[in-house]
């Protein structure tokens, strides 16, 4: 594997942000030498992880929230990459309920000053679509097709995969689009499908913790598991979802992820 060792030339700070508690179960329990510090009515836990120096914190629902924390872990904390790691709904054909997203692009759907701006432009930025960091987003695609291959039958029980009908879970790589909105409706699920074709999942965080990104110029990645088809099922079992399914997702990509980063710098 080409860890992308010439991209990583100094010693890596990962900031991880979720939104719910539940998308970042057992990464505090594994983190070493944790210190916790709550700033802005959020507790960031700093230390290691495989290897690997980390700040965790829950960022709360919405892109006010997420872009407030990921300013946060920038500015005070001192992060050198950033990785959002949570649900979302899917968004194509072929995109299915335990399904993994990660992010190439991230774009905000809701975000329209038109006319004085281009539909989805952040005014002032010349900017629609964010790249995520192609380093950290590869080891999460490989981190994210690992679990599947080696964790996923260890983790997840056969009686969640029969009620959750994760029988061939997949990885997808493309454009997240993100917005003030839980998508519980066909219509407004059609409406961002016809304008923004190209998108494969909904949530509610990730293109916000892009922008700032962008505008620190601090490499980040989007990792999402596809908890529901964004439709008029979406809040049906979401919380033994999240239970029983994504966090065990969340845990083992971010450790494999981890693990990867961690022999890259040494080597």
């Amino acid at each position: 594997m080409d860890c992308g060792k010439p991209v990583i030339t100094k010693p890596i700070k990962l900031g991880i942000i979720s939104a719910l508690h539940e998308e970042q179960r057992g990464l505090i329990d594994a983190m070493q030498n944790h210190q916790c510090k709550t700033r802005g009515r959020r507790e960031y836990t700093s230390g290691s992880l495989w290897g690997i120096a980390a700040v965790c914190v829950l960022s709360r629902i919405g892109k006010v929230a997420a872009a407030a924390t990921a300013a946060t872990l920038i500015e005070h904390f001192g992060v050198t990459h950033l990785l959002f790691t949570g649900v979302a709904g899917g968004a194509r054909e072929g995109v299915c309920v335990g399904d993994i997203v990660i992010a190439e692009q991230l774009v905000q759907h809701d975000m329209d000053s038109s006319p004085l701006f281009p539909r989805y432009e952040i005014p002032l930025t010349g900017v629609s679509l964010f790249a995520a960091d192609k380093m950290l987003s590869n080891y999460l695609l490989q981190s994210a097709e690992v679990f599947l291959q080696n964790d996923f039958a260890q983790v997840i029980r056969a009686e969640d995969c029969d009620s959750f009908k994760l029988h061939s879970p997949a990885v997808h790589y493309g454009l997240i689009a993100s917005g003030d909105q839980f998508i519980a409706h066909s219509h407004k699920m059609n409406l961002i499908r016809q304008d923004l074709p190209a998108t494969l999942a909904v949530e509610m965080e990730g293109a916000a913790v892009a922008q700032v990104c962008f505008e620190f110029d601090v490499p980040f990645a989007v990792v999402r598991t596809i908890s529901d088809s964004a439709n008029e099922t979406s809040a049906v079992d979401f919380g033994r979802f999240i239970e029983n399914i994504a966090a065990h997702y969340a845990f083992h990509i971010v450790r494999r992820t981890c693990l990867s980063l961690h022999r890259c710098a040494e080597n």
